[in-house]
């Protein structure tokens, strides 16, 4: 049996006698060519039956169709969705997703910056909370970040923190709370929620009540929150409202209040944050203030395909929040 001869880009280019880069060229529309030049290398590749490889073309163009999401866990209803959400959108448009939960592991974060770095991806969409990551200070490749500060060319999506902090807080404060309790990452970490914060505390002063914040990792371990909560409730026991900052969080609250004989809506009232589809499927008891999870995915595959295609004045965006009411409410 005969072995049938894989044509390749020289065979094109000897035929139609022009160079291999032409070629190239021609294939992936690069550069000016006259249509002379362009003619003889498809007449060449019609005659030898050639079949552009679309493997080289992406290389040649140093464009895989291949983008990283990197967020801390799909162990957490509003990441799961959100996961979801962009990786529907880059399907549509014909990019494959490469997914990486980075909980608390800044080296697993740098490995797939370098990914992006190296040109193994077209680009990046971060929400991780790894802080000291340098190299986002230095790249200009193609990044967006959501609800996370990494770096001042990095376009950040994030809903209206300080928004919602308010109407966490005045709802609370309509429920007649007087003793209301802030949970909130730790001061270090640079994120918008630092604005939910700050609505909060700006609201209780203006109502001449005492703002107290106790900070929560989103990184440790439930026995850890846990822990957090227990000695909330044990220090303040004239708690009557809670802003958490999170569905989850809040989710625990209501769980560890009841240790204390607390319970939601008698005699504490909980506000949370996120409003997921599952969350508010499994806790419809959970009044929330919820992110628009589909629209920050549009806007965030928006803003990384306009980075991808050259643009440089890529601006941050911030989307409107809601308050989602409790089914007890």
């Amino acid at each position: 049996m005969v072995e049938k001869k894989t044509i390749k880009l020289d065979d094109v280019a000897k035929l139609a006698g022009v160079s291999k880069t032409t070629v190239s060229r021609v294939l992936n529309n690069r550069g000016y060519l006259s249509e002379k030049t362009i003619k003889k290398v498809h007449e060449a590749m019609d005659e030898l039956n050639y079949r552009p490889n679309a493997i080289a073309r992406q290389l040649f163009k140093q464009k895989t169709n291949l983008v990283a999401l990197v967020f801390p866990t799909v162990d957490n209803p509003f990441f799961a969705e959100l996961e979801a959400e962009l990786e529907k959108r880059f399907d549509r448009l014909g990019y494959r997703v490469l997914m990486g939960n980075s909980q608390n592991n800044p080296t697993k974060e740098r490995d797939y910056l370098k990914l992006l770095l190296n040109h193994q991806v077209d680009g990046l969409i971060v929400g991780s909370h790894n802080q000291g990551i340098s190299e986002y200070q230095k790249t200009t490749r193609p990044i967006v970040s959501i609800e996370r500060f990494v770096g001042k060319q990095i376009p950040v999506i994030s809903s209206d923190n300080y928004q919602g902090g308010l109407l966490a807080v005045q709802r609370l404060l309509n429920d007649g709370c007087k003793h209301i309790i802030h949970t909130n990452y730790p001061i270090n970490l640079v994120s918008p929620n630092e604005l939910r914060q700050q609505a909060y505390e700006d609201l209780m002063n203006k109502h001449n009540r005492k703002p107290i914040t106790y900070s929560v990792s989103f990184d440790v371990s439930d026995e850890e929150k846990e822990r957090v909560f227990r000695k909330m409730f044990r220090e303040h026991p004239e708690v009557d409202g809670i802003f958490a900052d999170n569905d989850t969080n809040a989710s625990l609250i209501i769980r560890i209040g009841k240790e204390f004989n607390r319970h939601v809506p008698d005699d504490l009232k909980v506000v949370g944050y996120d409003g997921a589809n599952i969350t508010r499927m499994l806790s419809p008891e959970l009044t929330t203030i919820q992110q628009p999870i589909p629209e920050m995915a549009t806007k965030a595959v928006e803003l990384l395909l306009q980075l991808i295609n050259g643009k440089t004045d890529v601006k941050s965006v911030t989307l409107p929040v809601k308050l989602i009411n409790s089914t007890t409410a």
